[in-house]
Parts: C-alpha cells; structure tokens; sequence
C-alpha cells in the first residue's frame, strides 16, 4: 500500500525534489568514487538497507561497512534517473529511481564486467536542515556479466 501523500506548496515542494535529486546524485558520486565520509554524510545512523545481492542490513555503519568492502576491488559506474518522488509530510519522502549500474573487476587474472537495470526504492528524512536517506531496496530486472564472472563478490570479514 502507498503512503499516503501530501500537497506541499510549490516553491517548497520543488525545493525539497532537487534536494532529494541531489541527495541521490551525490550518493551515486560518492559510491563510484569511493568516498566513505560523504556517502556516510548521506544517510541517517538508522538507514535500512536492502539488496538482493547481499541481504538486509539494518544500520547505516553496517551497510556502508559491507558496500565500502563489496566495493574494495571494483570500478563502478552507478546511473540513477526518472525519479518518482512522493511527498509523505512536509519532513518525509519516498522515491523511486530507474538504475543502471556497471562492475568492473578482475578475477584470477582477467578483466570482467557486471551490468544491473533496475529501480531503487527509498525513503528520506529531513533531519536538521538537511535530506539524508533512511532506506533503499534495490530490484534488478535484468543483469548480465561477462563470461565466467562470479557476482557479486563476497564480502571477506
């Protein structure tokens, strides 16, 4: 069931959107260019995170811990577009965003690739004076990978 909605005044309600778009560019930014302080900056200490690829994980240390360690040996390219955004309360949001994601890795000694379509949903706050990310679930609906990858990779702790 749809949460339910709220009309905010145009002016904030086109505020907030770009905020929220810009919440998610930078996170897109920080995840590629492996910058942990600001991906960390983009979500609440409460963040739920859910992703087919490697379960649930119930805290933002604990997603950004185990995304920064997925990460460690790839180059990746994420694209977030189209997005749906809902206006729950003046202070809360949800949204949907079309994703393509790509992976480059090596793995014993060759160059491999992964490629994700699909959409994020998510969930924001306002926390102080600033948007920050509460919750994501990623759904691919279609992957593909170079011959003999093994994706995604496993997560040493």
């Amino acid at each position: 069931m749809a949460p339910a909605t709220v009309e905010l005044p145009p002016l904030e309600r086109l505020k907030a959107f770009e905020e929220i778009a810009l919440l998610k560019a930078r996170r897109d930014r920080a995840a590629d260019t492996k910058d942990w302080a600001l991906y960390e900056a983009l979500h609440a200490p409460d963040h739920v995170s859910e992703n087919g690829d490697y379960g649930r994980w119930t805290t933002a240390a604990e997603m950004i811990a185990n995304t920064r360690k997925s990460m460690e040996n790839l180059t990746t390219l994420h694209q977030s577009h189209t997005p749906e955004i809902t206006f729950v309360s003046p202070t809360k949001a949800t949204g949907i965003w079309a994703m393509e994601g790509i992976s480059y890795f090596q793995q014993d000694g060759k160059d491999h690739w992964f490629q994700a379509f699909g959409h994020y949903h998510e969930t924001y706050d306002m926390r102080g004076d600033k948007w920050l990310f509460t919750s994501r679930k990623l759904t691919y609906y279609f992957t593909r990978r170079s011959s003999g990858a093994i994706f995604p990779p496993k997560i040493e702790n």
